[in-house]
């Protein structure tokens, strides 16, 4: 109790020395800042497709009256070059306060940005190790090649969208974080490479401390990182004085020491899931290969018994904040095992081999093949059906997944569980939920059909943080984005029993607009897209050509029709450059006729090229449903959607979005226009269509 007490006390007086300079930048939510700081993680590249990294402020105000200020702050950028760990950068951004459980007082949304002062010292040693092997790697064939940066140096930047949600699917996406078993064979090298030397006991535990030390400054201090780095310093501290602990005993010291410096850590996936899932190998492991061999080779008990150990202790706290469950991650972590400790290995020597070419490009290409292995499983075992479970985030889905995972656990444990009963229990459950699995999957698949109601026109999928609405007249269906992932469009379009997309319109190529593009692949007739911008938007298309669809760029008075509806381009101008491609040149197309309720489309539109949409003098007349722009951002022009005077307004954003979509200012437009808000983050997917003229809902789930 005492050492509770202690702990909670150190925790507290570390949470109020800080609070004083988060409260102290808190005043800039919702406002354009500028602000100076100094880079403090590595970036990685967020759904949105920015670049997003940790900042510790230097100073902040509005544009040209910059104050100082320390506070911790999380910014996203577009792609450039420069922001390392000790950088000094200088952005231009709307701010956003974040929830008090967050490490970042604000999140920074970057208009611009630029490098003050590159990276010195160590820091800039390692991030031109980093970036020569990043280099190196992506100078091989795909796949393989964007994912060695990853698994050798936890760099995910070069990893392509597709293959990135392979691996989410697959459960292998904890193979480009940085964890203890990195750091675990870095300090193993040391000490067998000194042992080899001759050294003494107390020589190889300071050469292994001061090769994880170059590690962690090498792979950037996250939150695993620091967890395994922290614990394989309490551990070779008690082999130095002659005193090993037991496993979870160290684990336990290193997770409290952490959170005693950083309480913050404790609101992050990335140091939860680090943590547990080590204990799991501590505690859980050994148990269930124990109770596996009842059934199979011990070696192939131990394979088997560790990352479903993993897997069991990490599933609900997926389900606190994921929207999908891999089925397939057993299977996938068991064939990318063997690989994944060879490609890692490897490719750390290629990073640190940079100055030496020659031998460093011998390595990378070494380290290719597992690479590939490792891509090619976690594509293979992602298409297999029934892959993912959709569930939707939070503390009840934990609670169910946790269930289950309890379950399984003292079945196979077996004889382990001693308590009378208690494996009975957990064979009626798992039981009753293999059965309620496969309702669900008659339910979501060869009946869905049934249930859904046949009058809609319009359909707002619920695909998370993204677009994805359908449009259906006479048979003839159109599709406006993709959203982010393609299993939840692929759901949609199976429940709403859609198997040819007729018109496709991409707004823009932002990933949470186009990243489902391979669910309708292949089912596409006609494509109208936004302006070009990077080379992967060239490929989404060539993707979509590869599939039979006619591809054409939307411009401002390009029209059609849809069985007995007619639709429109709204914007934007052609040959127009007033802005770069993206947001605010996304495609606003509006839809309407016969039963088809009249509905303009915003795309991520933000406030100032709305005005000149509304002064453009294309929007006439009221409109039956509006999708609002950007997802319910604040950056809205209320006298357009005043012009539209929509009975409804949709709001495709997904549940506990970092964004904090919608934003209350857009609600409010609703409210001030007397239209319904539609919310697929709270309400799922939404139908509406006509009966007698006005407008009919159904909701997936009850409105709050």
């Amino acid at each position: 109790m005492i050492v509770v007490l202690a702990v909670g006390a150190s925790v507290a007086f570390t949470v109020m020395t800080e609070s004083v300079h988060r409260d102290a930048v808190r005043e800039w939510d919702s406002r354009v800042v500028e602000a100076v700081g100094e880079v403090a993680s590595s970036a990685s590249v967020g759904r949105d497709g920015r670049l997003w990294v940790d900042v510790q402020l230097r100073g902040i105000g509005p544009p040209g009256q910059v104050r100082a200020v320390s506070a911790p702050v999380r910014v996203g950028i577009d792609p450039v070059d420069g922001f390392d760990l000790g950088a000094i950068v200088r952005v231009t951004a709307e701010s956003a306060v974040t929830d008090a459980g967050e490490r970042a007082a604000l999140v920074l949304f970057a208009s611009a940005a630029s490098v003050e002062r590159e990276a010195s010292g160590v820091f800039a040693a390692a991030a031109g190790l980093r970036h020569a092997f990043i280099e190196r790697s992506t100078r091989l064939p795909e796949p393989g090649a964007g994912l060695l940066p990853g698994l050798a140096v936890g760099d995910t930047r070069a990893v392509a969208a597709e293959l990135d949600a392979a691996m989410r699917t697959s459960g292998l996406s904890h193979l480009t974080a940085v964890s203890g078993a990195n750091c675990a064979v870095v300090v193993g090298a040391v000490f067998w490479l000194a042992s080899l030397c001759g050294a003494g006991r107390g020589l190889r535990i300071v050469l292994a401390a001061l090769g994880l030390a170059g590690f962690v400054v090498l792979v950037t201090p996250e939150p695993s990182v620091i967890r395994a780095g922290v614990m394989a310093g309490v551990a070779m501290t008690s082999i130095l004085i002659g005193r090993p602990s037991a496993g979870a005993g160290m684990l336990a010291l290193s997770a409290t020491g952490i959170l005693i410096a950083d309480p913050w850590l404790a609101s992050t996936p990335g140091f939860a899931l680090s943590v547990v899932a080590s204990g799991a190998l501590i505690l859980l492991a050994p148990v269930l290969s124990r109770g596996l061999a009842r059934w199979m080779p011990q070696p192939l008990a131990l394979a088997i018994g560790v990352p479903l150990a993993a897997q069991l202790a990490c599933g609900p706290i997926i389900a606190l904040f994921a929207e999908q469950q891999s089925l397939v991650g057993l299977a996938a972590n068991l064939l990318a095992a063997p690989a994944a400790p060879v490609a890692t290995v490897i490719g750390l020597l290629a990073c640190l081999c940079a100055p030496v070419p020659l031998l460093a490009d011998l390595l990378a290409a070494s380290a290719w093949l597992p690479a590939s292995w490792i891509a090619a499983t976690a594509d293979a075992t992602s298409r297999l059906p029934f892959a993912v479970v959709a569930v939707p985030p939070g503390v009840f889905s934990a609670a169910a997944v946790a269930t289950l995972s309890a379950c399984v656990g003292v079945v196979i444990a077996g004889e382990s569980v001693r308590v009378r009963g208690v494996r009975t229990a957990a064979s009626l459950v798992l039981a009753a939920g293999a059965a309620l699995a496969c309702a669900h999957a008659l339910l979501s698949g060869p009946l869905a059909r049934m249930t859904t109601p046949t009058a809609w026109s319009i359909a707002a999928c619920d695909v998370g943080q993204g677009d994805a609405v359908l449009v259906r007249s006479q048979e003839q269906v159109a599709l406006i984005d993709t959203g982010p992932d393609p299993e939840s469009l692929a759901a949609c379009v199976r429940a709403l029993g859609i198997d040819r997309v007729d018109l496709l319109v991409l707004t823009h190529f932002d990933i949470d607009h186009v990243g489902g593009v391979e669910a309708v692949q292949g089912m596409v007739g006609t494509v109208v897209h936004g302006p070009l911008g990077e080379p992967a938007d060239r490929r989404t298309l060539d993707r979509l050509r590869s599939g039979g669809a006619a591809v054409v760029q939307g411009v401002a008075g390009m029209r059609g029709d849809l069985g007995a509806a007619d639709w429109q381009v709204l914007w934007p101008e052609r040959e127009s450059r007033a802005y770069p491609p993206g947001n605010d040149m996304s495609v606003v197309v509006e839809i309407g006729g016969a039963e088809v309720p009249r509905s303009l489309f915003l795309g991520d539109l933000s406030a100032q090229p709305q005005g000149m949409l509304l002064h453009s003098g294309r929007l006439r007349g009221d409109y039956d449903l509006v999708k609002v722009a950007h997802h319910g951002s604040a950056d809205q022009d209320p006298a357009l959607y005043e012009q539209a005077d929509a009975a409804a307004l949709i709001f495709s954003a997904g549940l506990g979005n970092d964004y904090g979509h919608p934003r209350a200012e857009a609600l409010a437009l609703a409210s001030a226009n007397g239209a319904r808000a539609l919310r697929t983050d709270l309400e799922g997917r939404v139908l509406v269509g006509l009966d007698d003229g006005a407008l009919e809902v159904w909701t997936e789930r009850p409105p709050p």
